[in-house]
């Protein structure tokens, strides 16, 4: 037995310095079975190998040695695919530089993890994109392409989605950056796009030159009818002043006949009167020469 103050002896060094490896090892082991996921992943718990639970954003604890944790991000990831060859229905070929924005269903990360592990994207994505590429792009003509490229896009959007939704993958869009075609067949569409552009601007002159015409039209007619209008309004104006005068000849006509008639009546009631209207008349001289037989121009006074 060792005195107060004695050594150690030599033999309980090493265990000394096991004893501190061992709870060393153990503190290290206990301290790496904590771990965090991140927003915007979720993480797939292996157990011996195998897919045994799913963890989301936080502070999760792990068996040591046992269990083991693969990441996914369900974030929007970006695929992009240059230079992807194609056929129109016209048999014109086409390079495509396009993209991708999909993400993860987190619901089903452990099912995707399963069946195509971390590089799913490779594996069914990708493959998936230039098929359904390919084949809606076939069944469009060049100048459609040309035309309709929204709906080009949205129709190989619809047909990707249809192809990776039931595999966890989620389409949000698809991005079409160029279409290149052959130079001769640039060439002919920017022919055809110039000679569109005359038509279309041949049509607007003969519309314009239609819409003029009419307005001439209009205006001659309006002046025709205002010309119609003023010769009607002179010709009644002429017609109602005959009429007037028609009317006041009458009327001086019917004067006149009456104040005949009066004097004649006048007359035959009074013979006198003759004599009389012949003295009022009488300018008081006597005439120069008298014919045989002749009666003087004198009322006999008695």
């Amino acid at each position: 037995m060792l005195k107060p103050g004695a050594a150690a002896a030599p033999s309980s060094v090493p265990r000394r310095i096991g004893i501190g490896a061992a709870i060393f090892a153990a503190v290290i082991i206990v301290l790496s079975s904590w771990y965090t996921i991140d927003e915007g992943e979720v993480g797939v718990v292996l157990r011996n190998g195998a897919v045994h639970d799913v963890a989301g954003p936080g502070l999760h604890f792990k068996l040591p040695i046992v269990d083991d944790v693969v990441t996914l991000s369900t974030r929007t990831e970006k695929l992009n695919l240059p230079d992807v060859a194609a056929y129109s229905q016209d048999i014109q070929a086409a390079f495509l530089n396009m993209s991708v924005n999909y993400r993860v269903n987190a619901g089903r990360a452990t099912e995707i993890y399963a069946r195509l592990g971390v590089n799913f994207a490779d594996r069914i994505l990708m493959p998936a994109l230039l098929d359904r590429t390919k084949a809606v792009f076939g069944r469009y003509n060049a100048p459609a392409i040309v035309g309709e490229r929204a709906k080009l896009v949205a129709d190989i959007t619809d047909s990707l989605r249809d192809a990776v939704t039931e595999e966890g993958i989620i389409i949000e869009s698809v991005q079409i950056e160029n279409i290149d075609f052959s130079d001769a067949f640039e060439q002919a569409i920017e022919q055809r796009m110039q000679a569109e552009v005359e038509v279309t601007r041949l049509r607007q002159n003969l519309e314009r030159e239609k819409v003029q015409a009419e307005i001439r039209r209009t205006a001659a007619q309006g002046q025709a009818d205002s010309t119609v209008v003023q010769a009607r309004a002179e010709a009644d104006s002429r017609a109602l002043q005959a009429k007037a005068e028609a009317d006041a000849l009458r009327l001086r006509g019917e004067a006149e006949a009456d104040s005949i008639r009066a004097k004649g009546l006048a007359m035959k009631e009074n013979p006198a009167l003759i004599e009389l209207m012949r003295a009022e008349r009488w300018d008081g001289r006597l005439p120069q020469t008298m014919v045989p037989g002749g009666a003087l121009p004198f009322i006999e006074m008695k």
